[in-house]
Parts: structure tokens; sequence; C-alpha cells
């Protein structure tokens, strides 16, 4: 089925549908990974924004568990070429069947690059992705022009505390590549939280436990580190005062100086310098 992508300038794009028919109309952006496309649609930070991927070739790996969240976020997808046969022994599915899962509009067939030129030539613009070949230009212009993301940090934020233990799947890559020599234990733990701005909402993450000391823990170690090895300090200072002491009592005195043995010669030298 054919597919359309509008500009709010007026530049017509055509291509191939490959999501969910009708029409969508959001933020035009780009992005320019040669990889991770999955995690690029399923990004918190796409809502409300239509993803022009400027890599030629999209999905040739499918749809894999890499996701950022646990659902898509962007409202189109705009690709050059889709591939319709994945390889990869963690597929489990397409590209279009994850859009057309998700509620999610698509174009293939478009030359992204030139988009992305565009884009970049004249800066952000909305776009309309639509199915629909019998639109009218110049009344979805205006239609377009006026499109706002809005608020989308409260559609994306989470409505409960979520924690992630070390045993959670979206930790693994994590652990294994935590240094050993800088961690006891490969637990890391983190609490998801919903936190209120008199004027936006937006996500939060504390962690809780963690492979790497941040700077308060380093600070406390350091403190305990202080207490406990206080006394020793405090001998080993006494020690070296007291040495010195003698030192400059035998020099004052016109005492022999004190001889020390290097295991190849004897060297004389006067305490004190």
């Amino acid at each position: 089925m054919k597919a359309f992508l509008i500009l709010e300038d007026g530049t017509v794009y055509e291509g191939t549908s490959i999501g969910v028919e009708g029409s969508v109309v959001s933020e035009i952006v780009f992005n320019t990974s040669m990889t991770g496309y999955l995690e690029v649609l399923t990004d918190p930070s796409y809502a409300g924004q239509a993803v022009a991927m400027t890599y030629p070739l999209i999905g040739n790996y499918g749809i894999t568990p890499d996701m950022e969240s646990g659902r898509a976020w962007a409202k189109g997808y705009i690709v050059k070429e889709l591939s319709e046969t994945p390889s990869n022994f963690r597929c489990e599915g397409t590209v279009q069947e994850f859009l057309k899962e998700q509620g999610i509009s698509g174009i293939a067939g478009v030359d992204t690059r030139a988009l992305t030129k565009r884009l970049r030539e004249k800066g952000t613009m909305n776009g309309m992705i639509t199915t629909d070949s019998d639109f009218v230009l110049d009344e979805i212009l205006s239609e377009i022009r006026e499109y706002e993301v809005g608020d989308v940090v409260s559609e994306v934020t989470c409505d409960r505390r979520h924690i992630l233990d070390a045993e959670s799947p979206f930790w693994i890559w994590g652990r294994r590549k935590a240094s050993r020599s800088r961690c006891k234990s490969a637990a890391a733990r983190w609490r998801f939280f919903r936190r209120e701005h008199p004027r936006r909402r937006f996500w939060g993450a504390a962690r809780t436990e963690s492979c790497f000391p941040t700077a308060r823990e380093t600070r406390r170690a350091a403190g305990r580190l202080y207490g406990r090895s206080k006394g020793y300090m405090r001998a080993a200072s006494l020690s070296l005062l007291y040495a010195w002491g003698i030192s400059l009592w035998r020099w004052q005195t016109g005492q022999e100086p004190i001889s020390l043995s290097t295991g190849i010669e004897e060297e004389t030298i006067r305490s004190g310098i």
C-alpha cells in the first residue's frame, strides 16, 4: 500500500506503508545510528515524534529483547529500505509486525538522507504520515503546522514505583560488564519513581545498591578507613618525632654519627640532614 510523508513546508515524499493504516501528525526528527533501531523505537525520549533513520537498511536482525522500555513510544517510523527476512538467533519477529502490534504508522522507500539534509537546513519540522492518497495538500498543511508535541513527559513517566534487582534481565549486561576488582557483589538495584514538579513531571531514578561506589559512598568509606587507621597514624607520627628528636640531640652534642650499612659499602651520614 502506498504511503505519503508530508512536511509542513509542503514537501511530499511517496513510499510504501510499513505500519498501521491511517494518518498521524508528529514532529519529524532523524537518527543516524547504524544499529539499535529497536532501542530508538522504544526510547521514551521519542514520544510524540516520527523518527527517520538515515542508515539505508533497517531491520536486518529483526526484533530482539533489546528494548529501552516495555513498549514503543515513537508515533511514526521512516526508513529507506526495510528488511523483510531478518536473520538473527535472537529474532522474535519483523519490524513490520512490531510496528503493527504497537500501532505505529511507518513509511519505507523515502530518501532519508535527503530528508535529513532538509531537516538540518530548515530545522525540525512537523509532518504527517498517511495512507490516504486522496489528501488535499492545502487543507492538511494547516493541521500539520498547528501540531505541538505537548506534555509527553507525563505520558511516558511511570505510574508506580518499580524496583529492578540483580536478577532482572535488564541488568544482565551491566553485571557482566562490572569489574570484579571494584565490586564485591554484582547486585545492582534501581528504584524508578514518579516525581512531581510545580510545572512538569519527569522520571526519577535512585540507585539503592550498586557495583560501583558513588561519591558519597567513597567519602563514607574514606571516613571509616581514616577512623580505623587513626591510632596507627598517631603511633607512626610519634615514632617519627621521637627518631627525629634523638637524631637532633646526637647532632647537637657532637656524638658519633649513625652508620648505615647498604650491603655494598659502609656509608656514614650525619643524622638529621
